[in-house]
């Protein structure tokens, strides 16, 4: 879709968020550039794609929508061929029984476009707009089944080699079968939401398997004749060297799929049955959640938001590896990411990539240490410090020095819970007083799965399952029923809601009882890939610094006298109890916050 320069000038200025000022510097740069006005505006993060999106939308009185291809049942889908729907940008997402179908376009302005659809689908059709980012992701489900697109591949490949023989140029070409392949199996882990890819040699074959929401899922499986020529395409994507098959070794490299950026992060390791290949993938073009959508609410999202607004101290984040802490950092950092605050960071590995933020990136080999870095990142001026994780006393050191001399530190650690973190912490030999008088706030973390919004169930528990969920999280004897109907009250006032817009407004506890659970459909369905859960969210305690605590810290308490002060003087909610309430609210079940929680 392409905006007349003048319109939008126009809608800029009608919209109240851009100044006269704002819009003659970006009709300079159009100037200089040669480029639209619409792209320069997004570009300079004037205006949201989204946000224009909608404004011409109103300017020409077509509904706009926040497309979701992967709730796009396929037999929707299929009404319009995918040549069309590539050709037209448009998406056949939705229909009636009365025939009337929905279609979102990129130009609804479009009149050829508009007659040949009205051809296809009939006269009754509805015409939606949305931005051309989310078109494109939802152009890419007419690709559903990696299976049969890899078998087609490799099957046109006319020559066959031995395993042990060298890879031939052609074998890991541009072209080839073997880089079609790469290429469709990062495609589809894209498309599924996976955060890691695993390639695995066999005896006989190659497993690809897909990390999605947390959970291994065996995706395929491959010829073993491809493994070498498939290892050595993904070592020249990321600048590795292809003859060294004895050592580990680390690359990266970037795609656009759907016309977003993403990063990913490859590590090659030899196993017994040949080298294994596991890649991280990271969206670029993601923006940082704020923190409703990652899941505080009630009074740890007060206390978050009073300990990063704090001129000096330190902010800890804990959790082990996966549980959401750099997402969470990513998000914090954002927020407080303005032209007037020198953001640095010292990071392994960057992870996310944040506009106007110095990000460094740790090389032991170099000598770039956390430690190092961090005593190099305090000669730059900074107001804001990110160390990635205090792993020695040094590290641990520098960064407490660093709070102590007015700049907001942020780190993590890895450890169980909020309470185990400052002990951890005198482990590492820091002085008591040190530690009293510069944290601010301790974060701890887990993310579990969200249930579907398209076919989470609701049950009314029985007796029996009432006793086991009481025993389960203790309550009646550490939480009275009360204060667990006035927690989901909280919650609810703060849109802690199901997944899905259905029971949004009713509590599933009352005074005396818990009246309904949410449970996962056995089988799922087409939107969540038949699993039952789609997304994550994150389960947290929030332990912030009050008097009591720094009296505690400095006699040295216990990990459980801390978390136990915690709950009965500070009112802290611990992950467990924070799941719970997210479960009784629709947005997890009760088997997944016990299966994070249970080695607590």
């Amino acid at each position: 879709m392409r905006i007349p320069d003048n319109l939008v000038e126009k809608l800029l200025l009608e919209s109240g968020k851009v100044k006269q000022d704002q819009v003659k510097a970006l009709r300079e740069q159009e100037e200089k550039e040669k480029k639209p006005l619409q792209d320069l505006s997004i570009r300079n993060n004037i205006i949201s794609e989204k946000e224009l999106t909608k404004l011409y939308a109103d300017k020409i009185e077509v509904p706009f929508i926040e497309l979701n291809g992967k709730e796009i049942k396929t037999d929707l889908l299929k009404k319009l061929p995918e040549r069309i729907a590539r050709q037209y940008n448009a998406i056949v997402f939705d229909s009636d029984e009365s025939g009337n179908v929905s279609v979102v376009m990129e130009d609804p302005d479009d009149i050829q476009a508009l007659n040949f659809l009205r051809k296809q689908l009939g006269s009754n059709i509805k015409v939606f707009i949305s931005t051309s980012t989310l078109i494109r992701t939802a152009l890419d489900q007419y690709r559903d089944n990696i299976g049969g697109e890899l078998t087609k591949v490799i099957e046109s490949e006319k020559t066959e080699e031995d395993e042990e023989e060298a890879e031939k140029e052609t074998d890991i070409a541009e072209d080839s079968p073997v880089a079609q392949s790469v290429n469709l199996i990062l495609e589809y882990a894209i498309k599924q939401g996976a955060s890691d890819v695993h390639i695995e040699p066999r005896e006989d074959m190659v497993v690809i398997r897909y990390r999605v929401d947390g959970i291994l899922r065996e995706a395929n499986k491959l010829p073993r004749k491809i493994l070498n020529s498939l290892i050595s395409r993904i070592k020249i994507l990321s600048n590795m060297k292809i003859d060294e098959h004895r050592a580990p070794q680390d690359g990266r490299f970037k795609v656009e799929v759907g016309g977003l950026v993403y990063a990913l992060r490859v590590s090659t390791l030899p196993i017994l049955d040949g080298e294994k290949v596991v890649i991280r993938i990271l969206n670029e073009s993601s923006k940082a959640a704020d923190f409703n959508e990652l899941g505080f609410w009630g009074k740890a999202l007060e206390q978050l938001n009073e300990a990063i607004i704090q001129p000096h101290g330190m902010v800890l984040v804990t959790g082990p590896t996966g549980s959401g802490k750099s997402t969470t950092l990513f998000s914090v950092l954002s927020k407080l990411n303005t032209p007037n605050v020198n953001i640095s960071t010292v990071e392994d590995p960057v992870e996310y990539h944040i506009v106007g933020a110095n990000q460094t990136q740790v090389n032991p080999t170099a000598g770039m240490t956390f430690s190092n870095g961090l005593r190099a990142l305090l000669r730059q001026d900074p107001n804001i410090i990110m160390v990635g994780e205090i792993r020695d006393r040094e590290t641990a050191d520098l960064a407490i020095q660093a709070a102590l001399t007015g700049h907001l530190v942020f780190s993590t650690l890895h450890t169980n819970n909020a309470a185990t973190c400052l002990p951890r912490l005198l482990d590492m030999g820091v002085e008591p007083f040190l530690i009293a008088s510069t944290i601010r706030i301790v974060i701890a973390q887990r993310l579990v799965r969200k249930l579907c919004s398209n076919c989470s169930i609701t049950i009314n528990p029985d007796e029996n399952t009432l006793k086991r969920l009481y025993e389960a999280f203790g309550i009646n004897k550490d939480l009275p029923i009360k204060k667990l109907n006035d927690l989901e009250e909280m919650a609810q006032k703060d849109n802690v809601n199901p997944a899905s817009a259905k029971n949004g407004n009713d509590l599933s506890t009352s005074a005396n009882s818990v009246t309904r659970l949410f449970k996962a459909k056995e089988d799922g369905c087409e939107v969540c890939n038949n699993t039952g859960y789609k997304g994550r969210i994150g389960i947290y305690e929030v332990l912030p610094s009050t008097e009591g605590l720094q009296h505690m810290i400095i006699s040295n308490s216990t990990s459980e006298d801390i978390e136990k002060n915690g709950i009965q003087n500070d009112n802290m909610i611990t992950m467990k109890i924070d799941g719970l309430i997210k479960s009784l609210r629709g947005q997890t079940t009760i088997e997944e916050v016990i299966r994070v929680t249970s080695t607590d």
